[in-house]
Formats: C-alpha cells, structure tokens, sequence
C-alpha cells in the first residue's frame, strides 16, 4: 500500500512538470537563469518513459495552424501538442524501430516526420503527422507509416523540403556522406544514390540556393560539416554530385553542425569539442560564403561561458543555439557582415553550471510562428520557452518599381532592399530577400520579382514588384591605327577599302550579336591628297550607338628631292612633352606646320633656312599632331 502511494505521488509529480507559464523576472523563470526568454511550460523524461532527450523539430498543421513539437528520445520519438503552449499535451511516442540510443534526428516534409537514429538497423522510419489530430486518449504508442530500410544507422537526418529530398548523413552508406532518398511521396521513399566524396558528415544543411553567388543560383546546394572542415557540393543531379569547395579553420576539434544566414551570404558553425580541447569559451565560427568557390573565415565569436555549442538555427536576425550546459543562447547577428555579433538573451535548462560537459540543451526549434521555442534537453526533456518580447506579427510588405543596367559581361544584380516601396514593421526594422536577382539580356524590359519582406524574429510578408532591366552600354568598336598612303598606281588618288570586310575594324556589344557596322566615308571613295578622318559606326538592340576613328595620311608619290627629304628627317623626342627637335641630313629645313588630328594648323614657322629647329609644343593638350615639313613631309608626333 505504502509503495501505491508512493508511485501515485511521483506520477502526480512528473505531471505537475506540465508547468504554466514563468515569467523570466531577476535574472530567473522558476529554476532556470534566463534573460529574455521566459518559461512557457516543460515536460519531464519521467513523464514520456524515457531516459534522456536528444534531438527535436517542430510541425505546424496546415489545416488549422495548430502547433505540435517533436521530441527524439532515447527509446523513440515523442509528440507534444503544444497549441495551448502553458499546458502541452503529450500525445504518445512513436516507439524506436529497433533498439535505444542517444542519437536520435527529426525531420519534416509534406505532413511527415521522417528519424532516424544510431540504434543499429533502425533505417528511417515515417510518420504520418496529421494522425495527431485526432489523439482522444492520450499518451498513445504510435506505429510508424512507412520504413525505408536501405542503410542501417544514420547519425542525422536533411531534408529539402523544395524538392522533396531526404539526405541521412552519417550513416555507413558512401562513407558517411548523404544518402538521397527522394520522398515526394512520403510514405515511398525511394533511393537515388549518394555522395561519399567528402567522407563522413556529421550534419549537414541542404538548400536550393538563392545566396549571393551567381554561379549557383537556383541548384541544390550541400553544406556539410564533416568533422575537420566544411564542405560545399552541388547535388542537384543525383546521378552527378559535384564537389564545389571546402573550408577549414584554427584550432579545429569536431566540426559539428551549422546554418546560413537568411541571406545565405554566412555560414555560422560550432565545433563541438573545441571547447574542451582548447579551453576557451564557446565559440561560434563564422563563414563568409558569397563566393561559394572560394569560401573564407570571416570571424570567430566567443560567447560569455564555457559551455560547449550543439545545434544552432537562423530565424531572423537570430541565430538560436542550444549550447548544453548553457541551455538556449541567442545571438544577433544583424551585423554579422561588419564582423560583429552579441549574445541578446538566453535561457539556461542546467542551472548547476556553466562547464564544458555532455549535458543540458541537446538542440532547439525556433520556427513556430507563434514564437515558442522548443529545448530539447539530454537531461530535462522537453521545455518550451518564448521571448519576452516577442512579436508576432509580420512586416507589411510594400513593393515598387527600380531599375537596372546591365554591365559589360550582360549581367546585372539587384539589391533586394531597391525594391523596396516602402515596407514596415510595427516592432522594428525590416529586411529583404529576393531569390529572382540575378538579371542577363534575354530579361531586358519589365520583370515581375517577388521581395520577401522579414522582421527581426523571422515573421514575413511578400509582394511583387517591377525591375526595369535597361542596357546603357554602347558597342566597343576597334580601329586601326592612322596609316599613311599614297595615291594608287598611275592614279592621282587613294581608292578607300571596306575595312569592316578585312577584319581591321569590329564591333563588340555586351548584349547584340552579329552587330553590323558602317564605314564614312564608304568603301570605294577616292581620297585626295591630304588627312582624311575615317568613322565607323554601330547601333545594338537598345539603340545605343558606338563609333570609332582614325587618320588615313594620303600622299603623292615622293619625287627625288622629297625622298631627299623625307630619307635625311629626324624627330626627337617622340613622344615629346615640352620640346621637340626636327632634323634634316640633306635638305635644308625651309618651312614647319603642326596641324592636329583634324587638319587645324597651330603653329606655322616659315622664312627660315636651317638644318635643325626646335620647338616648343608645351602649350598643347596631349594627343596626336602632324608636323609638315617644307610643305612636302607629313610626320606623325605624340605630346604627353
């Protein structure tokens, strides 16, 4: 009798760990050091049969919003209701497939949880989740939709849920790397491969890709962190998994697990052991990832404590890290592009201390719009925490209209925030995002481009707006140089030939092809004696006009006492700045003009009867002049 009461006492007690909401007030929510984040409800092991927590994710129904977290135990996987989140509703466990382990990974796509556990054969198991709406007698032991048995244990589990991949990581299949198991039917996975190039991998974030690189717009991008470093690989075609890139950084212990940014522009990553190896406090590393060839350390962060970092997720300005002995951390990085990011608030789920140890906050699910925020702990369970001050309500997203020029490779880049018409937010600034960004000359003219507008917990609105792609960019013609000629054979003239046809003269524009050009004065021309200026032309599509020139010299043949002339002349210096030195051998040097480019006469020194003369060119602008000599001679100088 003695032993009945005692065991009812203690199920009364593990109930009564379904607490209301605790305020986080000096510096406490019940237990628990907190700043900012409040204690909604909690829910003990004791209560879900299990011995310790690990893993969680979160499911929102779409039929009524409704809010359920998913907690991986050791012996299976538990679903809370948690939509009246001060008094959560444990639904049941959806038992391991195979034996228990302390590893266990949640994931979500189209209405199904998808686990997969280190327990030896367990595979990955698929639950249908809309079967938690009608749960009348609960906690219940679920039975699982679907088994996908083509590898054993897996340590993590991706998904993508834009194209309906699942990628269990850590497994033995391709040496540790993601298996690709295509689930756009839920409940018939099915296997196309994978990727083993990078070896093992711990964890991994999988995304279609809309960040900063160009190059990979629109592909399925791998960001793996695989024990030693970081990894990038291209996986959109499974048949085809494409390495990109890795990265490494100082004082390297277990590259555990990490997330981009919204913009996708930085990866933040935690290294799981290096506090314990190194002895420093948490540190939170930081990836500059725009240019995803080539991706760089950014920055590290140290945090205020000695405890180890675990999974961490963006929402937001937010980066929501479950931090074990620490509990909940949360980090700004607003400013993560500036190199700065600071802790703003935390919530801590092992008050004892603070150590370096395997125990406390396991991972967090930040993505309910409601703001809860799930703790899974090893220790505790489950724990449902919110911001303080949380905000919930989404920006108003306000588009208009901006305009753009492609550049000289026929491409151009639109900085969301010029989208902009005007958006707000009633608690804060706002951000923007677009994935339709990158712009080439077939989209010249009006675009239609979807702007997502986030606030700084993650809440968002979209709208669309117009991008004008313009090309201002004239067509690059090429000449060449002024060429000195003399009359044709037995002719008193100079017959012009299509230098467009020879290949001399071409035309390149960064969005026309095939661009034609014309030649003034045409092909066939008869040039006199004298300079003569040669245009060319050429218009592209946009009506842009480019041109280029040059000098064509047309000289009578040389009689005897002009070759005399011409054999004896020496111009020095040339290029010349401030003065210049004409020189004749054999013929007496009786008259000198200068003329410009265009035929104009600036200097004219006649009456004289010299073998040298120097002159002052000075006072000319830089450019290209024409000394004649003795009325016979035309010789070409350069004043720099």
């Amino acid at each position: 009798m003695y032993m009945k009461k005692l065991l009812s006492f203690a199920f009364v007690c593990l109930s009564l760990s379904l607490s209301a909401q605790t305020p986080c007030s000096g510096g406490t929510a019940g237990p628990y050091p907190c700043d900012g984040y409040d204690l909604q409800s909690e829910i003990s092991l004791g209560v879900m049969n299990a011995s310790d927590g690990n893993d969680s994710w979160g499911w929102t129904d779409p039929s009524n919003g409704n809010e359920y977290a998913i907690v991986g135990l050791d012996n299976g996987t538990a679903f809370i209701d948690i939509n009246n989140p001060t008094n959560p509703i444990y639904l049941g466990k959806l038992p391991t497939h195979t034996s228990s382990s302390t590893w266990r990974d949640i994931k979500v796509y189209s209405n199904h949880a998808f686990v997969v556990s280190e327990a030896g054969g367990h595979g990955m198991q698929v639950f249908d989740l809309t079967r938690l709406r009608n749960v009348t007698s609960p906690p219940v032991t679920f039975t699982e939709d679907a088994h996908f048995d083509g590898f054993g244990s897996a340590h993590n589990i991706v998904i993508n849920e834009d194209t309906g991949y699942a990628y269990p990581v850590g497994a033995s299949n391709f040496n540790g790397g993601p298996i690709f198991i295509n689930i756009q039917d839920p409940q018939n996975p099915t296997a196309e491969g994978g990727y083993g190039m990078d070896s093992y991998s711990h964890d991994a974030q999988i995304i279609t890709y809309c960040g900063p690189d160009p190059d990979y717009n629109g592909r399925e991008i791998l960001i793996g962190s695989n024990e030693n470093e970081v990894i990038i690989a291209d996986i959109t075609d499974k048949s085809n998994p494409i390495n990109i890139s890795s990265v490494g950084y100082p004082n390297t212990s277990y590259t555990h697990q990490g997330w981009f940014t919204e913009d996708q522009s930085f990866f933040i990553l935690g290294d799981e052991i290096d506090e314990i190896d190194n002895g420093f406090n948490t540190r939170t590393i930081i990836f500059d990832l725009s240019d995803l060839d080539n991706p760089s350390l950014s920055f590290e962060y140290l945090g205020p404590t000695a405890a180890i970092d675990h999974n961490g997720y963006t929402r937001g300005t937010k980066y929501y890290m479950a931090n074990y002995r620490a509990g909940l951390r949360v980090i700004d990085v607003t400013d993560i592009a500036s190199g700065s990011i600071v802790e703003e608030g935390f919530f801590d789920t092992y008050p004892n201390n603070d150590n370096a140890s395997f125990s406390g906050a396991w991972s967090v699910y930040p993505y309910f719009d409601s703001g809860n925020i799930v703790i899974s702990d090893i220790n505790r369970g489950f724990i449902l925490v919110k911001a303080s001050t949380y905000e919930n309500t989404p920006p108003t997203a306000v588009c208009g209209t901006t305009t753009i020029s492609l550049d000289e490779n026929g491409v151009a880049t639109l900085n969301p925030a010029d989208l902009d018409g005007g958006s707000t937010d009633n608690a804060g600034d706002t951000y923007f995002l677009v994935c339709d960004k990158f712009f080439d000359c077939s989209e010249l003219g009006a675009n239609t481009v979807e702007l997502e507008v986030y606030d700084d917990f993650g809440n968002r609105d979209f709208c669309s707006g117009t991008v004008n792609v313009i090309d201002e960019l004239a067509p690059i013609l090429t000449c060449p140089t002024n060429a000195e000629v003399e009359f044709d054979a037995g002719q008193s003239f100079y017959t012009l030939p299509d230098y467009v046809t020879l290949g001399e003269v071409t035309a390149n524009d960064n969005c026309t092809t095939g661009l034609s050009i014309t030649q003034d004065p045409a092909a066939g021309t008869q040039l006199p004696q004298g300079n003569h200026f040669i245009t060319f032309e050429s218009t592209d599509n946009s009506g842009n006009i480019g041109t280029c020139m040059f000098q064509v010299a047309v000289e009578a043949p040389l009689n005897i006492e002009e070759n005399d002339l011409n054999s004896g002349l020496i111009l020095y210096p040339n290029p010349v700045s401030n003065h210049i030195t004409v020189s004749s051998k054999n013929t007496p040097i009786t008259s000198l003009q200068i003329v410009d480019i265009l035929g104009k006469q600036l200097l004219n020194v006649g009456s004289i009867s010299v073998k040298t003369k120097t002159i002052d060119v000075s006072q000319f602008i830089d450019g290209i002049y024409f000394i004649i000599v003795n009325n016979q001679i035309s010789k070409k100088i350069i004043k720099n």
